[in-house]
């Protein structure tokens, strides 16, 4: 996958906050406001998503210093409710996962999937359908030797997953059984394309009524494991037939295929989600192009995006023109030669808090689990996914998007509301109120040296000190 890390370059609106008397509160209800957490990453590693001395609320009538930067968070005005944040739970991420000692998977599982605790409460988690290149080998549902179709798909099985990724989900699923999952598509059984491959080509258009029934098997034989498919998107990165397994799928082929498939989960009674597009923002021709088709869009939930190239404002130029559909982040890579210095600032700027400025209900980082050889993958298939974790047996190392991830993922709980917050260029940021009202606040340094500022609230304030290129969670 090339990776592309372009600076995020926000429309900004600085605003000029004045501080007025009227709308700060009693010093006694000053002195009784919730106690602040605030947590922090900086990119020389010297914290890691640890917890420092809790900022004090103030009733101030100004910041210390007049150039001093003061972010105001104001939950009148309210944007998406937030899904979930997480990572691609590939088959190579369960096989790993499925390798390791039963004590030591379970432990590292109430650690990813538990909010509380020394847990991080990765709330959502997008699976493949069939395949990904990120698996050992290439597979779909139901491979026939060449030459052979099977248009009633009597050959469907989910026997592949069998293997490591459904025992590894069952046990997630004891841990927090209201994890959201995506699940999307790599490539259909190559049976069913021009090309006759794994790889590239293009569905059918006489199978497009058999494939439609594939998402349906797949959807009710998941559930019938106990694993319930919360939405899929169409294919993942449409316009990439160059990956193994992968598809070609036009805009004009991707509606004309949602016609086929909206009215097979109506039939069947199937409330799983249709997401379109999955892939990057330089294309958002694309979605607009299959949301144009009246008959589609009646099935379509939103458009999923990933970053490997464009600008991560084409999820708001989406979301505008179709402000009834959602928008969802559902991939972006670290590469294993990178650095983390880089990947901190620019993952949280750009996906935390730039994606969810956007629009968006998810963010998910590709991908959850890799060896120390960045293995296992397809012929053909991501040599250099560094996953959030690296597995070698019972041996875990925490990685960057482990760290990126966990700055969201457990305090802006599934249900979570974006809450507006002043924009800013030097100190991007994002707000929140969660369903159990409190705020949570995400900050990235985004200059080159130390910043103070003020962060407000109704009238009460308190500073903060971030290094540079630094993260930060606040949650009161």
């Amino acid at each position: 996958m090339p990776f592309s890390a372009r600076l995020f370059r926000p429309v900004v609106l600085l605003l000029t906050l004045g501080w007025s008397a009227g709308c700060q509160r009693p010093a006694a209800e000053q002195a009784g406001a919730a106690a602040v957490q605030f947590w922090l990453t900086n990119p020389d590693k010297s914290a890691l998503f640890q917890p420092q001395p809790a900022p004090v609320w103030t009733a101030g009538a100004a910041p210390a210093d007049a150039d001093e930067p003061v972010l105001e968070v104001d939950d009148r005005q309210t944007f998406q409710t937030m899904d979930g944040f997480g990572y691609c739970l590939t088959g190579g991420s369960a096989a790993l996962l499925h390798a390791m000692s039963p004590a030591a998977r379970a432990a590292l599982l109430r650690e990813l999937f538990s909010p509380e605790g020394a847990g991080i409460g990765v709330s959502y988690l997008r699976l493949s359908i069939g395949a990904s290149d990120l698996d050992a080998a290439v597979f779909s549902y139901d491979d026939l030797p060449a030459g052979q179709t099977d248009p009633e798909l009597a050959h469907f099985s989910l026997a592949p997953d069998r293997v490591h990724l459904l025992p590894v989900l069952r046990e997630i699923l004891a841990i927090n059984p209201d994890i959201k999952l995506m699940a999307s598509p790599w490539s259909p059984p190559p049976w069913m394309k021009t090309n006759g491959s794994s790889k590239g080509g293009s569905l059918r258009p006489e199978f497009y009524p058999v494939y439609a029934q594939y998402f349906v098997k797949y959807v009710q034989q998941m559930r019938a494991e106990g694993v319930r498919i919360d939405a899929v998107t169409v294919q993942n990165e449409p316009l990439h037939p160059g990956n193994n397994p992968s598809l070609l799928m036009p805009a004009p082929e991707q509606a004309a295929f949602v016609r086929h498939l909206g009215p097979a989960f109506e039939k069947a009674g199937l409330a799983t989600k249709i997401i379109i597009y999955d892939h990057n923002a330089d294309r958002p021709d694309y979605p607009l192009t299959v949301l144009q088709d009246s008959v589609a869009r009646r099935y379509i939930d939103g458009t999923a995006f990933h970053l490997y190239a464009g600008l991560i404002e084409a999820l708001s130029q989406v979301h505008d023109a179709y402000p009834d559909k959602n928008v969802y982040f559902t991939e972006q890579w670290v590469g294993s030669k990178s650095a983390f210095a880089g990947n901190l600032p620019w993952h949280v700027r750009t996906l935390l808090i730039g994606a969810t400025r956007n629009w968006a209900r998810t963010v998910l980082e590709w991908n959850l689990a890799a060896d120390p050889q960045q293995n296992p993958h397809t012929p053909g298939g991501c040599t250099e996914c560094r996953g959030a974790l690296t597995l070698a047996g019972d041996t875990v190392t925490r990685e960057d998007a482990y760290y990126i991830i966990a700055h969201a993922s457990k305090f802006v709980r599934p249900g979570s509301v974006r809450i507006a917050s002043t924009a800013s260029a030097t100190l991007p940021n994002v707000a929140f109120r969660t369903p159990t009202g409190q705020r949570v606040v995400i900050v990235q340094n985004n200059s080159p040296t130390v910043r103070a500022f003020a962060l407000r609230y109704q009238g009460r304030a308190f500073r903060s000190t971030l290094p540079a290129g630094a993260a930060a969670t606040y949650v009161w």
